[in-house]
């Protein structure tokens, strides 16, 4: 079975692939949109009704009978630390190792981000619908601001501000060496690897998305500098790629590395990549005002940054 297909005229996304894949359910292709198990010319869809073009690549990351989602997600407390909240949204501190929603490759009882805010909206009394809450994702191992819509409207809303780059994402990341410049603009296109497709690479090709890293070193030692990376597209791996293409990797990155990177990261026992979604900027439902909220950075990031001396110096 086919796992990429180009599609040759206007439709929308769950009707093209049920075309293609005739022996799937509409109820099991909608599930694995709804998963994050399918691409759009590089970039995680999650929208059933997503319109295509002629031309577009559509991707399926894993296998139709892994990338299931439950019907119902069962509710866990994973104490999950809550930065903001109002009537519509909240900001919480995703920890490392916790997937936002289950997904292929995953085991059947693997807690995710999505368990535990079902548990948080029982506490509160509100209706939890699990295609309206992700607003955005953060990969498993990723820590920091992880943005929360509380009804289908907000959710709407929200990501309308991420569709139109209204939002200011900024993240803190520890890589290999002293980039040059110390400030710049890293404006590649990046699509799926085309020789591993569970990569993304920096790539000019037909189906490459346009992708755009702002990065600003604040600090650095002999061996390593902290970054502060302003995202102004959202690609999959946007920052992990970006920071690898120009030479400097993430520490505790196994996936985009160097020779020089990954000695550095196991000589000195970092096993957890050093990228933090440090703080998030976007307008209330209401647009009435301007939210800030800002996550205090893991002991594991601070460690890291204590074994290469570095301190946050903007």
């Amino acid at each position: 079975m086919p796992t990429q297909w180009i599609v040759s005229s206007s439709q929308r996304l769950d009707a093209f692939l049920a075309n293609e894949n005739p022996n799937v359910s509409r109820s099991r292709i909608q599930k694995v949109i709804l998963s994050g198990g399918i691409e759009v010319n590089g970039e995680e869809v999650t929208k059933v009704s997503r319109k295509l073009a002629a031309g577009d690549t559509v991707y399926l990351s894993g296998e139709w009978e892994e990338a299931e989602v439950s019907e119902h997600i069962i509710p866990a407390d994973l104490r999950l630390p809550v930065l903001f909240e109002d009537e519509d949204c909240m900001v919480l501190n995703k920890p490392a190792g916790i997937a936002v929603h289950p997904g292929t490759g995953m085991s059947p009882n693997e807690k995710t981000i999505l368990h535990g805010v079902a548990h948080m909206f029982s506490e509160r009394n509100i209706s939890f619908e699990s295609s309206a809450v992700l607003v955005h994702r953060l990969d498993k191992d990723t820590t920091g601001c992880l943005l929360i819509a509380k009804n289908r409207e907000a959710h709407s809303l929200l990501q309308k501000q991420f569709e139109k780059r209204d939002v200011s994402k900024f993240y803190l990341a520890i890589v290999a060496g002293t980039p040059s410049p110390e400030k710049a603009v890293i404006d590649a296109p990046i699509g799926r690897n085309l020789t591993d497709r569970t990569k993304m690479s920096v790539l000019r090709t037909s189906v490459s998305r346009e992708a755009r890293t702002t990065y600003h070193t604040l600090n650095s030692s002999t061996e390593a500098s902290l970054v502060q990376c302003e995202i102004h597209t959202g690609r999959t791996h946007q920052i992990r790629v970006h920071l690898s293409s120009i030479g400097h990797p993430i520490l505790g990155d196994f996936t985009y590395y160097s020779p020089t990177s990954s000695t550095l990261s196991q000589g000195r026992g970092i096993t957890t990549i050093c990228l933090h979604a440090w703080k998030l900027r976007f307008l209330s439902v209401s647009h009435v005002k301007e939210i800030a909220a800002e996550a205090p950075l893991p002991e594991s990031f601070t460690s890291a940054m204590e074994i290469f001396h570095l301190t946050i110096r903007s």
